[in-house]
């Protein structure tokens, strides 16, 4: 899942302290998840802005919505008319979420409410880590579904690098080293003889350093 984390209120409020009428648009998947871009959270924002805004003796028509989605068009269907009645619109999407928006609603300013994060999974209430760097070309079964790329600090393929002592990074000693934990679930499968399997160099063209990517699905094209 896409991981994100709210700005601080004061940076939403530059954001969108000179506009009347404020959508406030909450994306109830990934970023609902983490319990920070939901419906719930979107109202939560809202309300403060509103507080603000009383503070600051502006007057602004702030309201909030919420949608399955906002990386796929047909799920705006139920907020066409809420958008179309802003002057802007603040996302509380991952930074996909909020450039959809800007490409349907060319007229309509779209300002972020999160940072995005990382994609990441759940460990435990409140805790999420990142596991991938959506590096395009995936090594996990040599590696024993564990990403070097994405818990390695210096994203090595052949590893180990040798700075690990007892097991951590040398980059950061609350980190585990994320080859001994290849190591460690290689020999729990019985597999180390993965490890002397040579990663070939990155492919980065695959990578974000490649420029912005896309999937065509043929049997899905319309």
């Amino acid at each position: 899942m896409i991981v994100g984390q709210q700005k601080p209120l004061e940076e939403i409020w530059e954001m969108v302290k000179d506009r009347k009428r404020l959508l406030v648009l909450g994306c109830n998947t990934c970023v609902a998840v983490c319990h920070e871009g939901g419906s719930k959270e979107a109202g939560i924002i809202a309300s403060l802005l509103r507080m603000k805004a009383t503070q600051e003796g502006m007057t602004m028509d702030i309201t909030e919505g919420g949608i399955e989605r906002q990386c796929e068009e047909e799920f705006f269907a139920p907020v066409h008319g809420a958008i179309a009645e802003s002057d802007a619109v603040l996302s509380t999407a991952c930074g996909i979420g909020v450039q959809f928006i800007a490409a349907f609603w060319k007229d309509k300013p779209v300002f972020p409410a999160l940072n995005t994060t990382f994609l990441g999974g759940v460990e435990t209430e409140g805790i999420f880590s990142e596991r991938c760097q959506a590096c395009g070309s995936c090594v996990l079964g040599r590696t024993g579904g564990i990403c070097p790329m994405s818990r390695c600090a210096k994203r090595v393929l052949n590893g180990p690098c040798g700075g690990s002592v007892d097991g951590r990074c040398e980059i950061n000693k609350d980190t585990p080293c994320a080859w001994q934990l290849i190591v460690d679930r290689l020999k729990e499968l019985n597999q180390m003889d993965r490890y002397e399997e040579l990663s070939p160099i990155q492919d980065w063209s695959k990578d974000r350093a490649g420029g912005p990517r896309t999937l065509e699905q043929e049997d899905l094209k319309q």
